[in-house]
This record gives C-alpha cells, structure tokens and sequence, in this order.
C-alpha cells in the first residue's frame, strides 16, 4: 500500500524546484484565473515558514501592502505556482518567522546573507 502512495506522489512532484529557504526574499509567479483568461501575478516578500514534504511541501510568504501585512501560502508543486525566484538571501537563525507578524517598518527587515 505504502509503494503505492509513493508512487502515485512522485508522478505529482515538479521536475525543477527552486532552492530557497527561510528568510529569503522571493517573487512567487502565480497564475490567476479569471472567467475564461488566465494571467499570470507576482507576489513578492518574506519566506516566513516552509513545512511538509514530498508533494505536500507547502511555503508561506508575507509582504507589506499599504501599510497591511499579507501571508499567502503555496503548495510548492502546484501547477498554478508557474515559478519561483529568489531575490535575496536572508540571515536567520530559526525555522520559522513568525515574529516578523508583530513587527513594522526596519524592524521587520530580515539581514541579508553575504557570501
């Protein structure tokens, strides 16, 4: 049973995912649907928590817009996430973000990695 799930998920997975972590700062292509056009929309922010495995891997992003904060979590091998690409590197030292939630302006930046 056990061969049998796996298989069916590895036909589900993408052929080229992007290495990214959390912390980075990535613009996710997603592809939108409307009536009977489809378009493609950027969202670009913050790598705040990645989790799950195989194709069950799901990331969250979170930007400022306005003044408001905006979280949007993918399925990482979804057909409507058309790319993702990375933009910086951030510094950081857990596996999930989730103070940057309470903080605004310079507080919430995220140090860049220099290599």
């Amino acid at each position: 049973m056990n061969e049998i799930i796996k298989s069916l998920e590895a036909a589900q997975l993408k052929a080229e995912v992007p290495s990214f972590s959390v912390g980075d700062t990535v613009k996710v292509y997603a592809k939108i649907k409307e009536g009977n056009r489809e378009r493609i929309q950027v969202f670009e922010g913050t790598v705040l928590k990645k989790q799950g495995g195989s194709n069950r891997e799901t990331f969250t992003v979170r930007k400022n817009s306005n003044g408001i904060g905006v979280e949007k979590t993918w399925p990482l091998h979804s057909p409507n996430v058309e790319k993702v690409e990375v933009v910086r590197h951030g510094k950081v030292r857990r596996a999930k973000l989730n103070y940057l939630r309470d903080r605004v302006g310079k507080a919430a930046k995220v140090k860049e990695l220099v290599k």
